[in-house]
């Protein structure tokens, strides 16, 4: 499909895309001039991309004044957030475990800074809850030097056992450490205290009680003094792709109520404990909180 998007207005091109009726996997080639993508940019259609759950090609470039943006429409029923719940809905043979966050610059980059702000250098000893195949713990290990990730001890849970399985595989370091288990029974683990928890896309699964949950791992999981990073979803992965817009209940569209909530009361929380929190990200949005000297 070809479509001429020449001399239109960002409102005009908007109602053209919602318009689209478009099968998975088709692709939409659309004609701009090169100076109006020197005005609004590239970004822009990227956005607009996943707004319509495409994926944006490279640009071909049609003539001096031309450009073909192409956009592929991706698999809405591929997405690991439609399988059936089980404990192997995260494991090696599923879709999820083909996901990697931490290869997407806009993760990446946020969680570089949550543990930046608090001071992965000095902990020792670093609890990760949803650990699935480890790759938190590798953007820590890339971030410190031999003897700095050497000298920490990490702890990693999940409750897919072929993952836990998997990552005991790729970390050979024996200051690392895997553990299947269910997050609502930590109580049955004679779980040491750590000076830093994190987990991401973990504690809003449907079922797990966020609030409860939540403050019983601080109360009974966390040293005085510790910091935690938790990340919370406001994307989707959809077809391979990460898309901007975690979809809510009911909703066919992007709705934030649900994470600003369970934000809210983690914040709120963590400060009347005297401890600095800030929120970040975009896709993830990060929750960092470190004590208040």
């Amino acid at each position: 499909m070809i479509i001429d998007l020449k001399g239109k207005t960002s409102t005009e091109i908007l109602e053209y895309f919602d318009n689209l009726h478009v099968k998975d996997g088709d692709i939409v080639e659309a004609e701009v001039l090169e100076s109006e993508i020197e005005s609004i940019g590239y970004k822009a259609f990227v956005d607009l991309a996943q707004i319509f759950f495409m994926k944006m090609l490279t640009p071909i470039k049609k003539d001096e004044d031309s450009i073909v943006l192409r956009f592929k429409k991706l698999n809405e029923n591929s997405s690991f957030h439609k399988c059936e719940t089980s404990s192997e809905k995260y494991g090696i043979d599923s879709e999820f475990f083909t996901v990697d966050k931490t290869a997407q610059f806009s993760f990446l980059y946020h969680y570089q800074k949550a543990l930046e702000f608090i001071n992965i250098k000095s902990k020792k000893r670093i609890l990760n809850l949803g650990v699935n195949k480890g790759d938190e713990f590798k953007v820590i290990k890339n971030m410190l030097t031999c003897k700095e990730f050497e000298s920490k001890k990490f702890v990693g849970m999940d409750y897919s056992s072929s993952a836990i399985e998997y990552a005991k595989k790729d970390f050979k370091e024996s200051n690392v450490e895997f553990t299947c288990h269910d997050i609502n029974k930590l109580n049955e683990l004679n779980l040491e205290k750590f000076d830093l928890i994190i987990s991401i896309g973990t504690l809003q699964s449907s079922n797990i009680d966020f609030n409860t949950t939540f403050m019983s791992i601080y109360q009974n999981h966390l040293e005085k003094g510790g910091a935690m990073i938790l990340g919370f979803p406001n994307c989707r992965w959809i077809d391979g792709e990460m898309v901007y817009g975690a979809k809510a209940p009911n909703y066919s569209f992007n709705e934030m109520s649900l994470v600003l909530k369970d934000i809210h009361f983690c914040k709120k929380y963590l400060q009347q404990k005297k401890y600095r929190v800030i929120i970040t990200g975009k896709d993830y949005l990060f929750l960092t909180a470190r004590k208040i000297a």
